[in-house]
């Protein structure tokens, strides 16, 4: 069996560096030695290496924006890339805090060789600014020792693997470095060197946790993976190192997780209508936003505009540390009515929840209402104002050919008709109801021209003659 081990040489700093505008160097802190754990290729450029203390990197970087080391944050941040190349790979095993393991048998077959499997990989890494190493192995420790070892061998020859493994230094085999120096005082330095020792010699002069580790990596003891699930929610967090002050520094970091969001909606193929936004400062209470649509929606431009109206009406209150986006609600995704084969017709109901998606979002949810019909036959309960919601196909292609006329104005309490019509058009169309509510009415409706040529909508009550209830336009 071939294994796929992907290796990211400072994940924490690519992470931060994708969701800042600017490039300032980045390094990470060791906080109980106070030195630099890792460094950014800008920060390494102006001289600050792995292991100097932080004064001195601070001495010849001053703008150098530091990141205190969290094992915790690495393992969201490793999730964050499962999820996303869950997309090209399935059989994810994670090792944290910078490493992803995955089967590469079936791999190979499904993008047609492992050279298709590579450019693809590597592309896909490139655009998220990903600085990785991409490795295969007989064994997945064996895949995952030679990318740790920054040697990408990328083949499926396993006589090829073979000799690229027994050539890995002692330092880079995974051994304990106790172990590390009794091999290199027995004369030891390369694995093929270890692997040829007698396995209960080696057990007994060393430790059987040696041979067991030795068995894995040559593939002669089970080394079981576990395979991570994804989650069934989008979940993207942006870290930012040095707290973010002005909403332009948010709208950066939004927009690339919002393409993201848009993919894996397209992956999913399905739309939302409802974002969650989290502003987390420090030592004050997070800013939660619901970004609410009108409509299923997915295109990350539509979302961003959306984001970019409620952050200019609601000011930050205090420097943003990271940011949160999390899609919990998923829409079954239509396709629209009036486009064309190639997808290139105007998709009318997506511009209108766009519009009236701006307007909630500047005005506010509540503000904007449409009339909605009631389940009332009298006219003047026939309808209310309702939030506005997604417009369900059935009522937007509901039959209304057979339907009998109403007017577009009706008065808010009939009026007496004073006049004899001169010409009667339709009717009588009885509406009897409201039995119900102690409010009964028994009407016959007509539509009329009076003598001054108004088109009204009359009735005669069986009690109390006749009125005007509307007018046509």
């Amino acid at each position: 069996m071939l294994w796929l081990y992907l290796h990211f040489h400072h994940l924490l700093l690519d992470h931060i560096a994708r969701s800042r505008e600017d490039q300032a160097p980045l390094a990470i802190i060791s906080e109980p030695s106070r030195r630099v754990l890792q460094a950014c290729p800008r920060a390494m450029h102006q001289g600050i290496r792995p292991g100097i203390p932080l004064k001195t990197a601070l001495n010849l970087a001053p703008e150098l924006v530091m990141v205190q080391a969290d094992d915790e944050q690495q393992k969201r941040i490793l999730e964050q890339q499962a999820q996303w190349l869950y997309r090209y790979m399935d059989r994810i095993t994670l090792y944290p805090p910078d490493g992803l393991l995955a089967e590469a048998g079936s791999l190979r077959r499904l993008y047609g060789g492992l050279p298709q499997l590579r450019e693809q990989l590597t592309r896909a890494l490139e655009e998220r600014c990903l600085n990785t190493t991409i490795t295969t192995g007989s064994t997945p420790m064996a895949a995952r020792l030679l990318a740790r070892a920054g040697m990408p061998i990328f083949t499926g020859e396993q006589q090829l693997l073979k000799e690229h493994l027994e050539q890995l230094p002692l330092e880079h085999a995974g051994f304990e470095p106790a172990t590390v120096q009794r091999l290199v005082r027995l004369g030891l330095s390369r694995l093929g060197e270890v692997a040829a020792l007698p396995a209960a010699e080696l057990a007994r002069r060393l430790a059987p946790e040696t041979l067991v580790h030795l068995q894995k990596v040559q593939g002669q003891r089970p080394d079981p993976q576990s395979c991570w699930q994804p989650p069934r929610h989008f979940h993207q967090q942006a870290d930012f190192g040095l707290a973010v002050e002005k909403t332009q520094g948010l709208l950066f970091a939004l927009r690339r997780i919002l393409v993201e969001l848009e993919n894996d909606l397209l992956h999913r193929q399905q739309d939302t209508d409802s974002l969650v936004l989290i502003l987390r400062h420090h030592q004050q209470a997070p800013t939660r936003m619901r970004i609410r649509t009108t409509g299923p929606e997915h295109r990350a431009e539509a979302f961003l505009n959306l984001l970019r109206i409620r952050l200019e009406q609601q000011p930050l209150v205090a420097p943003v540390e990271s940011l949160e986006l999390t899609v919990t609600r998923f829409l079954e995704r239509h396709t629209p009515a009036d486009g064309d084969l190639l997808g290139d017709g105007v998709d009318q109901e997506e511009a209108w929840h766009t519009l009236v998606s701006r307007l909630q979002a500047r005005l506010g949810e509540q503000t904007i209402r449409h009339l909605a019909p009631a389940a009332d036959h009298r006219p003047e309960r026939a309808w209310n104002a309702r939030e506005i919601r997604d417009r369900s196909r059935s009522t937007r292609e509901a039959d209304v050919e057979h339907l009998p006329l109403r007017p577009l104005w009706l008065m808010r309490q009939p009026q007496p008709l004073r006049v004899v019509p001169d010409t009667w058009f339709a009717g009588p169309e009885r509406i009897s109801g409201g039995w119900w509510d102690g409010e009964k009415v028994l009407r016959d409706y007509y539509i009329a021209r009076l003598p001054e040529g108004q088109l009204a909508w009359v009735y005669r009550d069986c009690h109390d003659g006749w009125f005007v209830h509307g007018w046509f336009g």
